[in-house]
């Protein structure tokens, strides 16, 4: 059995606990005072985190689901927990047509979940980059308020 496995580095754990349960919707099968890991099944992942001296890792991480319906209960679960969701409809990136919802965690790592349902004949020059140049695709800036991230 394979796994993809991400580690992520959080200033506060608890309050980091707190948001992957809500994300994941399943509590962290192993807790420690500066450790947290869940072996989920859905997605197929072993991601921990931990409180250690070390800067906040990952630049995004992403789940993907095979329907809109598995998009939308997620960024549903995250708006319910009080995270502030970007949402794309159709949009063109990574040779892919996606519909995505972005969310920053309490540590500011950004959560790409999106659903793939097309391919597209270009890397994805979509509205981002006319809000805000410097933003290219898959290396976006915050999707709070700032132009929309892509990948």
């Amino acid at each position: 059995m394979k796994r993809i496995h991400l580690h992520v580095s959080v200033p506060d754990l608890a309050r980091s606990i707190q948001f992957y349960e809500t994300l994941f919707g399943a509590p962290a099968s192993v807790v420690e005072g500066d450790y947290a890991k869940w072996m989920l099944d859905d997605p197929r992942v072993n991601f921990a985190i931990s409180q250690r001296d070390r800067a906040g890792g990952v630049d995004h991480v992403g789940i993907q689901v095979d329907s809109a319906a598995e998009l939308g209960e997620l960024a549903t679960r995250l708006k319910d927990a009080g995270a502030v969701t970007f949402d794309q409809e159709a949009t063109t990136c990574c040779y892919a047509k996606s519909d995505k919802s972005w969310v920053n965690d309490p540590s500011g790592l950004r959560w790409e979940t999106f659903y793939t349902f097309g391919q597209a004949t270009s890397y994805g020059e979509d509205e981002a980059l006319a809000i805000a140049p410097a933003a290219a695709c898959c290396g976006a800036p915050t999707p709070v308020a700032a132009a929309p991230p892509c990948c």
